[in-house]
């Protein structure tokens, strides 16, 4: 576990802003927490998506004078906890920080599963949950249980539905014929999506020709690979988290996988996706996606790294970034940091984000959002979404050179 104190960050911001250091630290700093794994299988993924965000957030907050609560200016100090891809310790962080370390706010965790499981202590405390790194269609259950639990990547069913949609354009452009080969990483978001997409494949005509899971943290991906190879596929779908997406497309260029649709799920988006692969990356369809092209993800992406010193995904980056937009919007829409009425606030509001407008169905995202991306000419580019602006269109994979 640790925990990093911005308050010195805090005060330089203020004396960039114009504002003295005495009225800068007259209010005490709004405290946030932060979990998300820094260690275990899913860490590289967050050091992506999760804490770079994080980090830039707090000093745009902070360069801006604070959060305006109720007309007085509150700098953010972030408090952090490493859950080690543990859902235990992601459970036992939440609670930490709501009890010891007594936190105005908790930034929601990264990952369906651990979203999932943190959700009972979110709610306990009455913390407003809104989640960036979360797809699951059981979003109806699991906000009637937890009315504080919001999501913003939308469901299982969209995103599964965007790859039957680009594979269904492909074969219509005879590119490729019906057989997939599909396989899923065994946890919460793999099995999940695994399950959604079968019968939407058959809907649509293709036979699944090939069909497996694999335990989370699986080192050696070969037999997976080999099995799907021997399918003879048209197309290979991995419902996949960050450590096998890197290792299931090295095994597909070792062994020779030549499909003309080639997808991995989650950090297919992320820009070292793109550099471990080279050439090999193009054409490679992927979770997600932006508009690459567009003004306001080029600026989001230039701040990005001038900030942290790193690049962001092409995908949850910006929603990660977004859904802490909307936690401060809704404090100073509020005027408060009482939790209730700060999440009633979020229940009856629509948020500005970098990601477009945000407002809400019944805890989920109303707004369309990209399910699929593609590596197109250095960039991941959106292909396929619920009716998002930007899509450009789906090329096939012609190899791994």
């Amino acid at each position: 576990m640790n925990r990093r104190s911005l308050m010195k960050l805090a005060a330089t911001a203020a004396l960039a802003t114009g504002m003295t250091t005495g009225a800068a630290l007259a209010a005490d700093p709004l405290k946030i927490g932060a979990v998300a794994p820094k260690t275990g299988p899913l860490a590289g993924g967050a050091v992506v998506t999760f804490w770079p965000n994080v980090k830039l957030w707090a000093h745009d907050v902070n360069a801006r004078g604070g959060i305006d609560v109720g007309g007085e200016k509150r700098m953010v100090e972030i408090i952090e906890y490493d859950d080690q891809t543990n859902p235990g310790e992601t459970i036992k962080a939440v609670q930490r920080l709501a009890t010891q370390d007594e936190v105005d706010f908790i930034l929601a965790p990264y990952s369906t599963g651990l979203n999932i499981a943190a959700a009972p202590i979110f709610a306990r405390y009455g913390y407003p949950m809104v989640t960036h790194t979360a797809i699951s269609d059981q979003i109806e259950e699991l906000s009637d249980k937890f009315p504080n639990m919001y999501f913003t990547l939308g469901g299982a069913t969209g995103l599964a539905g965007g790859v039957v949609e680009v594979l269904s354009d492909l074969r219509a452009r005879g590119e490729i014929g019906n057989k997939v080969a599909m396989v899923n990483v065994a946890d919460a978001f793999g099995i999940e999506l695994a399950e959604v997409a079968r019968p939407q494949f058959a809907a649509a005509g293709f036979d699944i020709v090939y069909d497996s899971s694999y335990p989370l943290g699986t080192q050696d991906l070969s037999p997976i690979v080999k099995g799907a190879k021997a399918s003879q596929p048209d197309a290979f779908v991995a419902w996949s988290y960050p450590p096998d997406t890197f290792g299931l497309t090295e095994q597909a260029k070792i062994e020779g996988l030549n499909v003309k649709a080639f997808y991995t799920a989650v950090a297919t988006a992320f820009p070292v996706y793109a550099a471990a692969n080279g050439a090999a990356a193009e054409g490679v369809l992927g979770a997600g996606g932006v508009h690459a092209d567009g003004a306001a993800f080029q600026e989001y992406a230039k701040r990005h790294e001038e900030v942290t010193g790193a690049k962001p995904d092409f995908w949850a980056s910006g929603m990660a970034y977004a859904s802490f937009e909307i936690l401060e919007q809704a404090i100073e829409g509020a005027g408060t940091v009482d939790r209730a009425a700060v999440s009633e606030y979020i229940a009856n509001n629509s948020f500005e984000t970098v990601m477009g407008t945000i407002s809400w169905d019944e805890n989920n995202n109303n707004a369309s959002y990209w399910t699929v991306g593609q590596w197109q000419d250095g960039l991941f580019k959106g292909v396929a979404s619920t009716g998002r602006e930007g899509a450009v269109a789906v090329q096939v994979k012609t190899g791994w050179e």
